[in-house]
């Protein structure tokens, strides 16, 4: 039983699907209304527990939330119907025309004409219209009105001009309603294939600032079936305007610079499948699930984080599909790419690739135990793909530090990432352009196709290249170092495919694994030159990787004294003392031993946790700001769901429950509160301390730009909250559902606790004084 079902009902149970009964129009929920109405109504959001939340106000204005010291916003009427009146007035239910209900709520309540409804809008917060047993009534609040306006959107789509809502489906529990919403509709409308169906909406590529403006999919050399395929395709359906080009087997920096002029699609894996009708073989695209917005393709490590939400919510179809797509990466294009356009050609990403098998084949067999052979078959091909990966990747030059036996991110390339928003880099170019006297643009032009030499500027960009590696573009840990920088990070990952690959090889293939010449290792460089290595695996020597990686983190990460690892700068020979939350990823691969973990625990978490959650770093790390030194996205006071989520299993992992459970608790809140206040919002990021989605770092924040009702979220923050309700207890949940603030939650649970301990006491000095009495 996943996701805590123990402990409170799914929202599934409480309202199916949100489906109803159709005729013709929408009727709420189908089940027994008093019981369905009583569930929904239990748990509205209270008026005073829904004024803590800061994110109602546009932060330009609102002041910083201190969670040890905060200052209150003022009250903000969002729900005029409380629990009593709800209750006293029954299971109502309206009927409306769709669209002049729309254009009506709109212009009445949209006051700043976003096309969603939120506590930024000055509008009444109220309407009324007719109900099904005839007397009009009232709808109130901006999250009934935000449901309403989301209920009328989604009957729009469905090409009906009546609905019938009932009010438990306006006033249903947020938690239940957004996890449903991420469940049925938010992975599938993020789900993308590469094939004759889907290859529209994959082509389209917000971050493409070229002239070329036709859509091109390039494809591997060794791939004729699927070289064959794509140009039928293209044939047949010419309104796609596809062309369909070959990559060459090796793909140098100088190669991949030109193809910023003609940037593409990079096809990734296909299965082959039997028509029904014809019964002829042909290719069809594996699924995958995008983050969404501008990142409309295949991502390394954010598929990691949305697949442990797949798989919460039991899509076993969508997170194994990225799995087979890196293999196919591993053993085409020789890495894990960032994402499968051709400007990441020559940039991975974070490495959670064996965690991520793992984690697939352990449900493979769970669900399937019948298919057992074939599962360990797909699970031996993906092992050999990541000890390819491993040695070829992490453990050859650039990136692998023989003075230290560390790794670092460091891919190779030539020029400005053309991926950038457009003013990007303009402050920095503009004294090159103006030394030659010519347009940003221009120089940019020349600078690429090395017609200037400035090796300062060649520095910068090793670094920049660097930095977007590290998946934590941008932030002042990295900027203008991180190609030198043993990350703490990028061990504890390398410390997890260690031991994952030793203890598979010893647990389900009798402790030796033979690789196959599909992944054969080209040794003649790197790490591993002039040493052979072995076709036969045996856990033995992937042990002691991980025991040497593990002696070498702790002689130059860890630091005693403060209770943390830290980057290790091996061109300085020093630790880079920025405090960074990744630290805590070594709880999360199990590198840091129990006093290790102890002290992080006692000495540094306190430096991380906010009102919010888990922030990237700390304020004292990342530096003042302001104009000339702008906030980053991965600097304080932003926090991110990556550093959630593995923050959560690594505590959990070390026994540390109650501090993992707070931490979700506090994120959860966050979530919902956007949720809550903002027509269903779901975004990439957050100001934890602020408790704002408004974040003004670099292009913004993803998963906000939408349009009555939100369709998509964001692919890894609908993961983490998935996630996270797994760690809440029922009581938790339903502190959540009234956006209680974590502060005020806590401090509650501290009375309670301390009232516990008291009344044992209290009765023993009853008990005493009647004694003496007696």
């Amino acid at each position: 039983m996943s996701r805590g079902e123990s402990e409170l009902e799914r929202p599934s149970d409480l309202h199916g699907d949100h489906g109803g009964n159709h005729v013709g129009v929408r009727v709420g929920n189908g089940e027994n209304p008093s019981v369905a109405e009583h569930a929904a109504v239990s748990a509205v959001p209270r008026l005073r527990d829904m004024q803590r939340s800061s994110s109602m106000w546009p932060q330009q204005t609102m002041p910083l939330v201190n969670p040890r010291n905060e200052q209150r916003p003022p009250n903000v009427r969002r729900w005029s119907s409380g629990v009593e009146s709800l209750q006293k007035l029954g299971p109502r239910q309206f009927h409306m025309e769709v669209q002049p209900t729309i254009q009506r709520l709109l212009e009445q309540e949209d006051t700043d004409g976003d096309n969603q409804i939120s506590i930024a809008d000055k509008g009444p917060k109220t309407i009324t219209l007719e109900t099904v047993d005839g007397p009009s009534s009232e709808i109130r609040g901006t999250y009934m009105l935000a449901s309403l306006l989301q209920e009328l959107a989604l009957a729009m789509d469905r090409g009906e001009q009546h609905l019938i809502v009932s009010e438990a489906c306006l006033a249903e529990n947020p938690i239940d309603k957004l996890s449903r919403m991420i469940r049925t509709m938010f992975w599938n409308n993020l789900t993308r294939r590469i094939d004759a169906e889907g290859l529209q909406k994959v082509l389209l590529d917000p971050k493409n600032r070229s002239a070329h403006r036709g859509q091109i999919l390039y494809v591997p050399a060794g791939e004729p079936e699927m070289i064959a395929y794509y140009r039928r395709v293209a044939e047949e359906r010419p309104a796609l305007r596809l062309n369909v080009e070959v990559l060459p087997k090796v793909c140098t920096p100088e190669y991949v610079r030109d193809l910023n002029q003609r940037p593409g699609l990079l096809a990734i894996a296909m299965e082959k499948v039997q028509d029904e009708k014809t019964g002829q073989i042909d290719l069809r695209g594996i699924p995958f699930v995008v983050p969404g917005a501008r990142f409309n393709e295949l991502y390394n490590w954010d598929s990691y984080f949305i697949a442990l939400g797949l798989l919460e919510d039991g899509r076993l179809d969508l997170a194994k599909g990225p799995v087979d797509h890196f293999i196919f990466e591993i053993q085409h294009y020789h890495k894990i790419m960032n994402g499968n356009r051709t400007y990441y050609l020559l940039r991975s990403q974070p490495p959670f690739f064996t965690d991520f098998t793992r984690r697939v084949y352990e449900r493979m067999l769970s669900d399937q135990p019948e298919h057992k052979a074939q599962h360990k078959a797909w699970l031996h091909r993906a092992l050999c793909a990541a000890i390819k990966e491993y040695h070829m990747v992490w453990m050859s030059e650039p990136r692998f530090d023989p003075n230290t036996g560390l790794s670092r991110y460091h891919p190779e390339g030539l020029g400005v990432p053309p991926e950038t928003e457009a003013s990007h880099f303009t402050a920095l170019l503009r004294p090159y352009a103006e030394k030659y006297q010519c347009s940003v643009n221009e120089f940019t032009r020349m600078y690429d196709n090395q017609e200037v030499q400035e090796p300062d500027l060649d520095e910068y960009f090793r670094h920049d290249r660097a930095v977007r590696e590290s998946g934590h573009d941008t932030s002042y840990r990295v900027e203008r170092k991180c190609a030198d920088l043993a990350t703490i990070d990028l061990q504890s990952l390398l410390f997890k495919y260690e031991r994952d690959i030793g203890e598979l090889i010893r647990d389900e293939f009798d402790d030796e694994l033979e690789l196959t010449d599909e992944f054969r290792l080209d040794t003649s460089h790197g790490a591993e030159a002039g040493r052979l290595v072995s076709k036969l695996q045996r856990s033995a020597e992937w042990f002691e990787r991980a025991a040497f990686r593990k002696k070498q983190v702790d002689a130059y990460c860890w630091n005693e004294g403060k209770g943390l690892y830290y980057d290790y700068n091996l061109r300085k020979g020093e630790q880079s003392l920025y405090e960074s939350v990744t630290s805590f990823w070594t709880m999360w691969s199990g590198m840091a031993s129990p006093d290790q973990a102890a002290r992080m625990m006692r000495l540094s978490l306190r430096k991380f946790e906010v009102t919010g959650g888990l922030v990237t770093g700390t304020e004292e790390s990342r530096g003042p700001v302001s104009l000339s030194r702008p906030n980053r996205q991965w600097d304080y006071p932003y926090a991110l769901p990556p550093h959630q989520m593995l923050a959560w299993e690594g505590l959990k992992r070390y026994g540390y429950m109650d501090d993992a459970r707070r931490l979700a608790y506090r994120w959860l809140y966050m979530i919902t509160t956007a949720f809550v206040n903002f027509n269903g919002l779901v975004p990439e990021k957050f100001d934890a301390v602020a408790l704002s989605h408004l974040v003004n770092a670099e292009y913004g924040n993803q998963g906000t730009q939408f349009a009555y009702v939100p369709r998509e979220g964001f692919g890894w923050t609908n993961a983490s909250f998935q996630v996270g309700l797994t760690y809440l207890s029922s009581h938790m949940r339903k502190a959540v559902a009234v956006c209680q603030h974590p502060d005020d939650y806590f401090a509650n649970m501290r009375r309670s606790a301390s009232f516990g301990k008291s009344v044992p006491a209290l009765i023993r000095r009853l008990s005493s004084s009647f004694s003496e009495q007696e």
